[in-house]
């Protein structure tokens, strides 16, 4: 026996264009957008058989998401709580255990959400669902950078410049140091993950040692070389004067 056909789901004014930005999102839920257009396509009279086929869902759980949204509006298409025993992971341990860096016997910079689910023996579905409710995202870190150099402005339309409108017949190097010497402290401490804050760092630093430098530019008729032997890296403007 065929099931009569599901009467045309009326929307409240403004949701359509709410849905539809749902659907569209790209940062939002996937499962929230999943039932957006559940609520879209019975919108348009489709039958509830009809919108499970398209979608891929169990007809009853395309019929519940509109009765949902049919008593609550937009509200009814938010998660709803589960059956089941409660949550018993303490979110303040979590968080704690995060913001301690890991031991240096780890090899790690910073916690993982597999790494710290192992050292406090829970899920790292429970980890991870921590850090984005608490807003912790110790993987990211920024730079931060304060100057007093009242030629600041200048000197970096000077630079960008460079590269952006360079003189006719000019080559624009840029060397900087060798990456892999890692002896250097900061000159201001390192800001610490904490919740909704990323890690921050200065970029300057005191190099502990240096390494000599050596560049060759060969021009195209190989007639020429320019050997430059230097500690410290030189400035575009000087490559660029010096070619």
């Amino acid at each position: 026996m065929a099931h009569p056909p599901a009467p045309v789901l009326i929307l409240r004014d403004g949701d359509e264009v709410e849905l539809r930005r749902l659907v569209r999102s790209c940062a939002g839920r996937a499962g929230l957008a999943h039932r957006a257009r559940i609520v879209l396509l019975a919108s348009q009279g489709l039958a509830n058989t009809e919108i499970a086929e398209r979608l891929g869902v169990a007809r009853q759980s395309a019929l519940s998401w509109q009765v949902g949204y049919d008593r609550s509006g937009l509200a009814g298409l938010g998660d709803r709580d589960r059956s089941g025993r409660p949550r018993h992971v303490d979110s303040a341990r979590v968080i704690a255990a995060t913001l301690t860096p890991p031991a240096k016997s780890t090899g790690l910079t910073h916690w993982s959400s597999r790494a710290l689910a192992k050292k406090l023996k829970i899920g790292n579905a429970t980890v991870a669902r921590i850090w984005r409710e608490h807003g912790i995202q110790p993987w990211r870190a920024e730079r931060f950078r304060f100057s007093t150099d009242p030629e600041l402005e200048a000197k970096v339309i000077d630079v960008v410049g460079r590269y952006l409108d360079p003189p006719e017949d000019a080559v624009v190097l840029c060397v900087d140091e060798k990456f892999q010497v890692q002896a250097l402290d900061r000159t201001a401490p390192v800001l610490p993950t904490a919740p909704h804050l990323i890690e921050r760092r200065s970029p300057h630093y005191v190099r502990n040692g240096t390494t000599t430098l050596f560049a060759a530019l060969n021009t195209a008729t190989h007639a020429s070389w320019m050997n430059m032997v230097s500690v410290n890296r030189p400035s575009t403007r000087e490559l660029a004067r010096a070619t």
